[in-house]
């Protein structure tokens, strides 16, 4: 299986160095000639200034390399994969293609892999996500993730190549639910931030968790995914890493937006987007998923975090299960 990574960010990079790592070849394309030039020369990238750049790891700017490959994993911003796959259809036809990234399309209110298969009907859609931070997998430490495939064989064997000695994948069929998970819980990382920001407190923020957990069973259960997958590494897990620490953007943003503070512009935050499409997908099914809501308008700067909470706090009081 040959190997190849579209997306030389933090993410794509972290896992072109573990593929590495484990012997495998890996072609990692960058859009930018430049940087792939210091990326051959000093075996380093901006983004992870402090891991190697393993021998096995190829960087090319040239996508003739990358389509090469038989195998792509897509490390692009959610936003911008649709963009990348249609323009480059007849050349990703036939591959198997490996979303990577955790956000829903605003275009389509689709997943990754819907829009893999609609722009390219002859591929194999995958998708890998979970609780991960490319700094720790970058580094070697143990990290499982998900990877989710409606074609159980196809499913199995890239579970093993991908697989590595501090990289664990569980398999799963449920793609949507496994997509969603990855998704929503950037929305709720986000409202999760703007808590801690603003002085709200641990409690409130492990109340806005657990609510927001609830939203996101409530909206997967309505697009068909299993409620078992919500409880897994690409649902509940994820949701409880990037909810609690400083190393996920979107939990970042959150702080930003909490404190009043303005937040780099070029770093890509999937849940700001994320939360506008939630916001449509449920106004379509009549869905009730209030915490979604309130981060939605604080990205567009509509609410600030303290109208967001009496927005929430004063709700009509409800059973716990509703």
């Amino acid at each position: 299986m040959r190997i190849g990574i579209a997306g030389s960010g933090a993410f794509g990079t972290a896992l072109a160095v573990t593929l590495a790592q484990a012997g495998q070849q890996v072609t990692l394309w960058a859009r930018d000639a430049a940087a792939v030039e210091t990326m051959r020369s000093e075996r380093r990238v901006a983004r992870l200034p402090d891991i190697d750049l393993p021998e096995g790891i190829d960087p090319v700017s040239e996508l003739s390399a990358l389509f090469a490959c038989d195998t792509i994993l897509l490390a692009l911003p959610a936003q911008a994969t649709r963009v990348f796959v249609t323009d480059h259809a007849g050349a990703l036809a036939g591959k198997v293609l490996v979303a990577c990234a955790k956000g829903i399309d605003l275009h389509s209110l689709t997943g990754q892999t819907a829009i893999i298969a609609e722009a390219v009907p002859s591929a194999t859609p995958a998708l890998l996500t979970g609780p991960s931070f490319a700094a720790d997998i970058a580094r070697g430490l143990p990290t499982a993730l998900t990877l989710a495939c409606t074609d159980t064989g196809c499913g199995a064997a890239l579970q093993k190549a991908l697989s590595t000695p501090t990289l664990r994948l569980y398999r799963s069929a449920d793609v949507i639910g496994a997509e969603l998970g990855g998704a929503l819980k950037n929305v709720i990382a986000i409202a999760c931030g703007a808590c801690i920001g603003a002085g709200f407190g641990d409690s409130a923020r492990a109340a806005l968790m657990t609510r927001g957990f609830a939203e996101m069973q409530r909206l997967a259960a309505a697009l068909g995914a299993a409620p078992e997958t919500l409880m897994g590494l690409s649902g509940f897990g994820d949701l409880v890493l990037t909810c609690s620490s400083e190393l996920s953007r979107n939990y970042r943003y959150g702080l930003a937006l909490g404190r009043g503070e303005a937040f780099d512009s070029h770093t890509t935050v999937e849940g700001a987007a994320t939360a506008r499409a939630v916001t449509d997908l449920a106004a379509a099914r009549g869905l009730d998923l209030p915490i979604s809501a309130v981060t939605a308008r604080m990205v567009a700067g509509d609410l600030t975090p303290l109208q967001a909470l009496d927005a929430l706090i004063n709700r009509p009081l409800k059973e716990e299960r509703e």
